[in-house]
């Protein structure tokens, strides 16, 4: 299995903070972002490479801190605070990380009007990198305290079709900003509105997604009908509609980093 991180954006919401330093790279108490979930990526015995896609003005920030790059085997937590969803934790993981080999992918974009968008950048690390295993992709600003064991195990039990990771926000004004999802009693999903004005649930997707190589020329399939690369949740929502996608919904804590407040959160709550 390889791990594909989404890094290539230019978090245009968080400048100037990030108009010379990529969102995934910006600090949470002692280290990057992106380092959180390389943590966790890093404990999973079925991935033996991990890629990070990034664009052309950032991918000398990318290599320089891959090259730099030491295993934290400390555990993190984070405080209470309103703007954040918490229910009950899987359980603690034990497992000691180990080093894998981490690839720095060029999107070849230069600019943010020509972004390729993640479901784009998606189809360009596969071809580029002739990926032909199980994938397992992750947003480079994802932060949450709980295991990608129990998910990874879901979702090849559920090959050859896509899973993707839900968390249970709780609040129906909250759900407005993401992906949202309704699934059975299977985990099957049975509808899925990629921002909705009146949310069916708040099962938010996480931005998580496994997929087998049998799926990936139904992502090229929605690109050649030229709808919108910029949010994977398009992806889902047009791929549960076609054929089974599944939920796998997590418990524990989860922070989506997408603007100033909730780095700020982050950075000021976060605890080792």
């Amino acid at each position: 299995m390889k791990a594909l991180i989404l890094a290539a954006g230019y978090a245009t919401r968080l400048w100037p903070l990030t108009l010379n330093r990529p969102k995934p790279l910006l600090p949470i108490k002692n280290k990057p972002i992106i380092e959180y979930s390389i943590e966790k990526l890093e404990k999973l015995v079925e991935v033996d490479n991990i890629y990070v896609v990034t664009n052309t003005k950032f991918v000398k920030n990318f290599k320089k801190w891959a090259s730099g790059y030491k295993t934290d085997k400390k555990t993190s937590a984070f405080g209470s605070n309103s703007d954040v969803r918490f229910s009950v934790p899987e359980g603690p993981d034990f497992e000691i990380p180990y080093h894998k080999k981490i690839h720095i992918i060029d999107d070849k974009i230069k600019a943010v009007d020509e972004r390729r968008g993640s479901i784009g950048d998606i189809i360009y690390s596969v071809e580029s990198e002739n990926i032909k295993d199980d994938l397992l992709v992750i947003a480079g600003d994802n932060l949450f305290n709980f295991s990608l064991n129990n998910f990874v195990k879901f979702s090849i039990s559920h090959k050859p079709y896509v899973t993707i990771g839900l968390f249970d926000v709780g609040d129906k004004q909250l759900a407005k900003k993401y992906g949202i999802a309704a699934i059975n009693d299977g985990a099957k999903i049975i509808d899925f509105i990629e921002k909705p004005k009146q949310p069916p649930t708040t099962l938010a997707a996480m931005c998580l997604y496994f997929i087998p190589p049998a799926r990936f020329s139904s992502i090229k399939e929605y690109k050649s009908e030229s709808l919108p690369l910029d949010l994977a949740g398009n992806f889902i929502e047009w791929l549960s509609k076609k054929e089974p996608v599944y939920g796998y919904t997590f418990k524990g804590i989860w922070v989506d980093i997408g603007d100033k407040k909730s780095l700020k959160y982050a950075q000021e709550n976060y605890k080792e």
